[in-house]
């Protein structure tokens, strides 16, 4: 009897823990129209990979001045709602980092990338691709900026 009532509470126990909220969210008109959603929720982007360029830089003060003046663009395009993520991997690859411009074409994308002093001085290339994600996405650098306690360009 003490095995069976043992069975049946870690079975109901296991069944609580597994059980998932059912409610279904209440849809967003107006943001999913702010943010540019379709019916999925989803948008077009476009995802660069930021890759190892041909130049690499020997005088570190040169090459810490470069890495400021792209961190200072990457910040720039931030704010003017054209760049929604970016970021470095942290190993030690020829892939240096991603960017997903909030744009709908390569075109769009490579204009961007043009602005980018790393790029103008061949240390970083990009790869483009085209990029179907959450339209909340659009969201991530109002977010980053309440967490953010010191810039990275300070």
């Amino acid at each position: 009897m003490k095995k069976l009532i043992l069975i049946f509470a870690m079975t109901t126990f296991g069944i609580n823990c597994f059980a998932q909220n059912t409610v279904k969210p209440v849809y967003d008109a107006a943001l999913a129209k702010k943010l540019g959603a379709d019916q999925y929720g989803m948008k077009k982007y476009v995802l660069a990979f930021l890759k190892e360029g041909p130049t690499q830089l020997k005088d570190s003060a040169a090459r810490m001045q470069l890495q400021m003046a792209h961190l200072k663009n990457i910040t720039r395009l931030a704010a003017e709602g054209k760049l929604v993520v970016a970021g470095p991997f942290l190993d030690d690859q020829p892939i240096r980092g991603i960017f997903i411009f909030n744009v709908e074409t390569l075109e769009e994308a490579k204009k961007l990338t043009e602005t980018d002093p790393a790029i103008k001085a061949g240390s970083l290339v990009m790869e483009l691709h085209p990029f179907y994600c959450s339209a909340a996405l659009v969201e991530v650098v109002n977010i980053h900026s309440k967490l953010q306690s010191k810039s990275i360009t300070d």
